[in-house]
């Protein structure tokens, strides 16, 4: 959702802001959440902001009194939408829309900024991107290890880890890779039913997740799944998207691709997948921070990763 729609507000024909002065207390009186991260990028995360030489957190703070606390921002409505941060404003670039968002623990705002507490562990992540192809990116890879520790709202989400076969090796390298963070993760098979507010961790060939209610949504598009690729040909292949939806040229051979999506409400669905066995093992490798960090999805070929969507024109 875009933080404009996050407050319920229709754009245009409204007066930007005054430029926020930061205040020198947070909310309350509360004790500050710790172990927070923030994060401000541009274009899909492919151009990181540079962060302040100390996170400022005081008392309880919103996502919105902490950007403010650390960044120079202007803003609409009252306070509750961002228009620019370090005078990075949003509005139209090379003829589409482009705007701030930003996710939790790598999951989309439902909320205004204004109306969202931080809490401890948070990883907050603002990113002004084009939204031609869609205003809902619904979940993020980038924010790894997040979801998984901390959850949403500081509510923790229980994993399960759901494998087309539990004793393959990628089934074995995601439920390690999880482990050593300290995540009780359970594993099934694919198929066994989920519940809306478990974190599911689909792995296998595309061909053999297809079904599944929430991953089956890649192959619309993302205006449906807010993931800039899809499979075809059964499978088989897998075509990648650039920010205004046009097809980029695929790696050769067998890929891989980490993703994540979710669908109203329900706990995020993360998809460690592919067009084969050789491409799940890659996708599998890559559950990790260093290969994640600020990515919306990437899909991963012999020849290295590919952040999504793909960048340039």
């Amino acid at each position: 959702m875009r933080n404009l729609a996050a407050v319920g507000l229709a754009p245009g024909g409204l007066a930007l802001g005054l430029l926020i002065v930061l205040a020198g207390c947070g909310l309350g009186a509360g004790a500050a959440p710790g172990r927070v991260a923030l994060t401000v990028s541009d274009e899909f995360g492919g151009r990181p902001l540079p962060a302040p030489a100390a996170l400022k957190v005081v008392g309880q703070e919103t996502v919105m009194s902490l950007l403010a606390r650390n960044y120079a921002i202007s803003t609409r409505y009252g306070g509750k939408f961002v228009q620019s941060i370090e005078n990075l404003g949003g509005g139209e670039q090379g003829g589409e829309p482009v705007d701030w968002f930003y996710y939790v623990n790598g999951v989309q705002a439902t909320k205004g900024a204004a109306a969202t507490d931080v809490h401890q562990g948070d990883q907050i992540w603002w990113d002004r991107h084009d939204w031609s192809q869609t205003e809902d990116v619904p979940a993020v890879v980038g924010s790894f290890p997040e979801p998984f520790l901390h959850g949403y709202e500081g509510k923790r989400y229980p994993v399960r880890v759901e494998c087309t076969s539990v004793t393959g090796s990628a089934c074995r390298t995601v439920v390690a890779r999880l482990r050593e963070l300290g995540v009780p993760a359970a594993i099934a098979a694919t198929g066994s039913g989920g519940e809306p507010q478990t974190l599911r961790v689909l792995v296998g060939p595309w061909r053999k997740l297809a079904g599944d209610s929430t991953a089956k949504s890649l192959a619309l598009g993302p205006r449906t799944s807010g993931v800039y690729a899809t499979f075809s040909n059964g499978g088989r292949t897998l075509t990648l998207l650039r920010a205004d939806g046009r097809p980029a040229p695929s790696p050769p051979g067998e890929v891989g691709l980490v993703a994540a999506t979710r669908q109203g409400e329900d706990a995020p669905v993360w998809l460690v997948t592919g067009t084969g066995g050789g491409g799940v093992a890659r996708a599998a490798e890559a559950l990790g921070s260093l290969t994640l960090h600020d990515h919306f999805a990437v899909a991963v070929a012999a020849a290295g990763e590919v952040p999504l969507p793909v960048r340039g024109r």
